[in-house]
């Protein structure tokens, strides 16, 4: 799958941003996040806020090595003030964006992944992005759906951390690494956006096409993506599995990475 433009990624960030505060805006900064239950909304809010900073710094001092959280100039808003809040946020994600856009997509700089460019940073922000959403407005009980690319990268994406795991000895994926069965997802209002996926000895692979699999998740794509990152559970009535449901049961126990 081709990557959006690095410029699509840039507006994301900040639109998403956008729509994450809307999210929360009047809602319970206090509530549980069910899908990340050691956080409040508040904590979650300020986990992208702060993802956004650490990774808009990574690539304004042009990073060679991770930078600590010390060294980030979060300007917490540190109260209950939901407009500031709001504010922070707002200038975080534009902060981020003007340094990417400023960098452009190939500067190299230090990722934990398989590419060390600017461009890896502005497709992981604006992903993050999209995820976090969904936390916010499950929480806050507003509606949330996602554009075909942005859930189909999303999908993209995870399926390289899954690969990029493996291929680092990360105990929870080495379970995947298997004897060839197979889980295919098929979005039924996005031609084109399905996936069949194998889990072979020497590691995951898969490409974007129909096929007959173990396991197969139906549903429409932004429900898709989001049972694949774990926030809407496979059992929901607004997804099909057909086959081996306990392929897919296993595919999701062995990828939360903590």
């Amino acid at each position: 799958m081709a990557l959006l433009a690095h410029e699509r990624y840039c507006e994301e960030i900040v639109r998403l941003t956008d729509e994450l505060r809307a999210a929360i805006r009047g809602a319970d900064l206090g509530a549980t996040v069910p899908t990340c239950p050691d956080w409040t909304l508040r904590e979650l809010a300020e986990h992208v806020g702060r993802a956004h900073r650490w990774a808009g710094e990574i690539v304004r001092t042009r990073a060679a090595g991770p930078v600590e959280d010390d060294k980030v100039p979060t300007n917490s808003p540190g109260s209950d003030d939901p407009a500031a809040l709001d504010a922070w946020l707002a200038d975080g994600a534009a902060d981020t964006a003007d340094a990417l856009r400023e960098a452009g997509p190939g500067t190299e700089v230090w990722t934990w992944a398989w590419d060390h460019s600017t461009g890896f940073w502005a497709r992981r922000m604006a992903i993050e992005t999209v995820v976090h959403l969904a936390d916010a407005a499950l929480t806050a009980k507003v509606p949330y759906t996602m554009t075909p690319e942005l859930a189909a990268d999303t999908v993209e994406e995870w399926l390289e951390i899954v690969r990029f795991a493996q291929s680092h000895d990360d105990r929870e994926a080495a379970e995947l690494l298997g004897d060839g069965r197979t889980l295919h997802l098929h979005a039924t209002d996005a031609p084109g956006a399905e996936w069949l996926i194998e889990l072979g000895a020497e590691g995951i692979t898969w490409s974007r096409e129909h096929g007959k699999a173990d396991v197969a998740l139906r549903g429409p794509l932004t429900d898709l993506m989001l049972v694949f990152n774990r926030r809407l559970a496979p059992d929901s009535d607004r997804v099909e599995v057909l086959g081996d449901a306990g392929l897919l049961d296993f595919w999701l126990a062995r990828t939360s990475f903590g």
